[in-house]
């Protein structure tokens, strides 16, 4: 069985010590063998104990992109010898898929708006835009590459810049970049980012692809937003999803909700669902 990286150093810890073989006889009979786990099973258990009393359970988000969760209120929610906690809501979107589109507007113009006006949703639920790359359309890449670096330089920025980047999904289709170079794409992209407050340049700078190896450097490197995309990318697959939009509630995939639904519909649901 494999042991949780974190765990294993009760597995060193606990293990079993070699008996010597014993044979059967009158006098000395064989003595059982002890739980084969059960000291190991205590410690782990008090280890888990410690942890859900001291750490807040929540989805994982590295701290660095820490501006893909909404939240709106300190917790609400507690169960007994637990911290405040509360339901976690993820949005797998790609910025050039028209069903994403259409989910993010429907949710960032309107049910936003009644999360924080209902005291009891702002303080029991937080969302996270995942940003799910859809390869197949190579733009989306750059795309994704770009709110990454709006992210990076100003967090505070990053959904109003998803916001602008939606409504203009049409002009990084693949028809729009298919004869564009891609720093003349990503020249775009940091305007757009300039359009909603973010420095223009900086974003440039992040995204922007050198036509020389750097000295000391290795060739096909990326840019210096490509490491923050492979870990958006890794937790994508780690998760299993695959299709744009997909909504992940409290670790669950919720295969109820569409990319169509209208506010009223979300509205329903919350009342079903954030309690």
């Amino acid at each position: 069985m494999r042991i949780p990286r974190s765990f294993s150093r009760f597995v060193y810890r606990h293990k079993l010590p070699i008996r010597p073989l014993q044979t059967a006889s009158a006098s000395t009979p064989i003595a059982p063998a002890p739980a084969p786990a059960s000291s190991f099973y205590i410690s782990l258990k008090s280890h888990q104990r410690r942890q859900f009393a001291t750490t807040p359970r929540k989805m994982a988000l590295n701290p660095k992109f820490a501006g893909q969760r909404l939240s709106w209120g300190a917790p609400t929610i507690t169960v007994a010898g637990a911290p405040p906690a509360v339901h976690t809501l993820e949005l797998f979107l790609d910025y050039v898929c028209p069903f994403s589109a259409k989910q993010f507007a429907t949710f960032y113009h309107s049910v936003v708006p009644l999360i924080k006006a209902n005291p009891k949703w702002a303080g029991r639920l937080e969302v996270i835009f995942r940003q799910q790359v859809q390869p197949w359309h190579p733009s989306s890449t750059l795309v994704h590459e770009a709110g990454l670096a709006v992210l990076s330089a100003a967090p505070a920025k990053y959904w109003e810049f998803s916001d602008a980047l939606f409504k203009r999904q049409l002009e990084y289709f693949d028809e729009a970049v298919v004869n564009e170079p891609r720093n003349e794409t990503y020249k775009r992209l940091a305007k757009l980012a300039a359009s909603v407050g973010v420095d223009e340049a900086q974003v440039y700078d992040l995204l922007a692809i050198s036509d020389k190896v750097p000295e000391g450097g290795h060739p096909n490197f990326g840019n210096k937003i490509t490491n923050d995309l492979k870990l958006q990318i890794r937790f994508g697959r780690l998760v299993g999803v695959h299709v744009s939009p997909t909504v992940i509630f409290d670790g669950i995939v919720a295969n109820d909700i569409s990319s169509s639904w209208t506010k009223e519909q979300w509205e329903e649901w919350l009342k079903k669902s954030v309690v």
